[in-house]
């Protein structure tokens, strides 16, 4: 799950209620959250965001990323961070988070997948999958047969699709070879996140 602040939801309470249900269905292991926010926020901001996410997501083992800025993963002591086509070259990005921490890099054809594993990538994020109103000047929907042949170019990495991703439709990415999926807003803008979240992980099996 990747946080989401601009729909006036408090996104710890989001969080709190996704990992809380996670840790109902004995699937906490199952969650990771990303923290993002948008560029206008400060370092400082971010930093306290982070540090407060982690410190949900600590007790139930569950993941915690940071968006973009490393150097906010780094200070908080996060399990990684993930970087996207105009951010740090993956190999940079490896660099700065070292051989232990997770790394994800944002991918949407074989040939990116395969440079970006080769680059020190531990999963890849591959989208959009469907159309989704989160986040503008996206391409057109890969859908997915074309999460499938990225997933299929890079065997040995895992695949996680994201873009409109749904309790409806996320069982089609996993069929078609991803090996899990991100949402924003069907948790952020759901009127019950952790209802929502429970729904999520009980389509995925």
């Amino acid at each position: 799950m990747i946080t989401d602040a601009r729909h006036g939801r408090e996104p710890l309470a989001v969080v709190a209620a996704a990992v809380a249900a996670a840790r109902s269905l004995g699937a906490s292991g199952r969650l990771a959250i990303q923290v993002r926010v948008e560029d206008d926020v400060s370092d400082r901001d971010a930093y306290d965001l982070a540090d407060a996410v982690l410190e949900l997501c600590r007790p139930d083992g569950v993941l915690c990323l940071v968006n973009d800025r490393l150097h906010v993963a780094l200070a908080v002591g996060a399990d990684g961070g993930h970087v996207g086509a105009a951010d740090l070259p993956v190999a940079a990005a490896r660099r700065i988070l070292g051989p232990a921490g997770v790394l994800g890099a944002t991918c949407r054809d074989a040939a990116a997948a395969r440079a970006a594993r080769r680059a020190g990538a531990s999963y890849l994020g591959v989208g959009p999958a469907f159309a989704t109103t989160t986040k503008t000047g996206l391409p057109d929907p890969l859908g997915p047969a074309v999460i499938g042949a990225v997933a299929a170019a890079v065997p040995d990495t895992p695949i996680v699709a994201i873009g409109g991703v749904t309790a409806a439709n996320a069982g089609e990415l996993i069929a078609a070879g991803a090996a899990a999926v991100a949402v924003v807003g069907a948790v952020a803008n759901a009127a019950d996140p952790g209802r929502a979240t429970g729904e999520l992980l009980e389509a995925l099996g």
